[in-house]
């Protein structure tokens, strides 16, 4: 599809993807798990970028949850090695993402992430704060109850210095203190793989968010795949409480 076509189509500002069958793909193929998820983050790089062409302004990408600790650690390790590949990457690109105006967020706890991984995160945060075409939200170490914990926590705080007072805190509060604060809810929120579930997916931004399952493995995902879950969000009449 292209911008032509999207014309009349009401396209979701923000778009959040849970790449999901990763192993499943590579399990089908009698490759290890790793070989999957190699596999799917080409696939995330083909979307970043068509996403960013038709006009979508953020993208928000489940990589790695807070539940993901649990599998073996040589999957585990496989999946980190793919996060510093695709940061030396995008530094090596960093002139041509600029260029397209790709903004890179993190969102997630990163105090659990190796040294080097935080510090390649933080550099490519701020060379690329100042780009507005395209955020790309990246949910690493991330878990949608656990990010509500951390604004409580923050909200808390400033209670007991005196900033705020108890009954003074409302839904703002809370937005703004996300990892996501500042950017608009997720529009869509699409999960391949024949799961129906959000797995602790931005569960205080999703209130409103329009869902689109498909059967489709994270690793066979396309830009066509892509264009039908706008098509058929486009037909949905979101009338958020009202008539």
């Amino acid at each position: 599809m292209t911008k032509n076509e999207l014309a009349n189509i009401s396209l979701p500002r923000h778009i959040g993807i849970i790449m999901d069958g990763n192993g499943r793909w590579a399990k089908q193929r009698g490759l290890e798990r790793s070989e999957g998820h190699k596999k799917g983050a080409e696939v995330f790089r083909v979307i970043t970028e068509y996403a960013r062409d038709i006009g979508i302004e953020y993208l928000t990408f489940y990589a790695f949850s807070t539940e993901n600790w649990r599998r073996p650690a040589a999957e585990v390790s496989a999946i980190m090695n793919l996060f510093r590949d695709y940061l030396f990457e995008a530094q090596e690109r960093e002139e041509e993402n600029k260029a397209k105006g790709m903004r890179i967020r993190y969102i997630g706890e990163r105090s659990a992430l190796p040294e080097d991984i935080v510090k390649l995160i933080n550099e490519l945060e701020k060379n690329s704060a100042d780009k507005n075409a395209i955020t790309i939200n990246l949910a690493v170490n991330y878990g949608g109850r656990d990010e509500i914990l951390h604004a409580v926590r923050t909200i808390a705080k400033k209670v007991e210095a005196g900033e705020i007072k108890a009954e003074d805190i409302d839904l703002n509060h809370i937005d703004g203190n996300l990892f996501t604060a500042g950017q608009p809810d997720p529009d869509l929120i699409i999960r391949p793989s024949g799961e129906y579930r959000l797995s602790n997916f931005l569960i205080w931004q999703a209130a409103y968010s329009e869902f689109w399952f498909s059967d489709i493995l994270w690793p066979d995902f396309t830009s066509d795949d892509l264009d039908k879950a706008i098509i058929d969000y486009a037909k949905r009449n979101r009338r958020f409480g009202g008539v």
